[in-house]
């Protein structure tokens, strides 16, 4: 039986034409959710990610797409307050729920925590920016005064690849109104 070399078939009718994209059909759902305090309802596939939705489908590029595989937190949004990594999430999880994208912190102007960024230096090439401002709000919201250790966990599943992390912690500093007994 003769191989399958798909650089030699290149202009050649597929042989396995279950595997073209004319032959892929998949249903797709109505995707409603609240996101940035605005209701949406897209029709999209049951196997996208909120990522794709958010990036893709809605065209709001603040939330990152880097590891894809929830390491690096690039890509955290808040879904009903709760910080989440949208590569991790299915849209269809998400549905009926409120989320919040980096664009939606604020209606107008910057949110304070996106400002004590600003003012100190909290990020380098920015990457990770928005994905560690989301972590902190959503600190901020459960806890107006951490402790440095909670600071820690809130920032743990984010990763600055510059190693910006004395600005981003001068920041949370800012944020917090002082910072947690001087300790940053």
């Amino acid at each position: 039986m003769p191989s399958y070399n798909p650089i030699s078939n290149l202009n050649e009718e597929d042989p396995n034409p279950a595997s073209s994209e004319e032959a892929f059909t998949e249903e797709r759902f109505t995707f409603k959710c609240s996101l940035n305090g605005k209701a949406i309802s897209t029709e999209i596939p049951p196997s996208r990610r909120l990522l794709n939705v958010i990036r893709e489908d809605l065209e709001l590029t603040g939330t990152k797409r880097s590891c894809e595989i929830g390491r690096c937190g690039a890509c955290m949004v808040l879904v009903d307050g709760h910080p989440v990594n949208s590569c991790l999430m299915m849209a269809y999880q998400c549905s009926g729920a409120e989320i919040t994208t980096i664009e939606g912190l604020s209606e107008a102007g910057l949110h304070p925590v996106q400002c004590a960024f600003l003012e100190e230096g909290g990020f380098q090439c920015g990457y990770c920016t928005p994905g560690m401002v989301i972590s902190v709000v959503a600190l901020l919201d459960e806890n107006p005064h951490p402790t440095q250790a909670e600071v820690e966990e809130a920032l743990s599943g984010n990763i600055c690849r510059c190693t910006g992390y004395g600005g981003i912690l001068r920041a949370v500093n800012k944020a917090i109104g002082g910072g947690v007994d001087g300790r940053f």
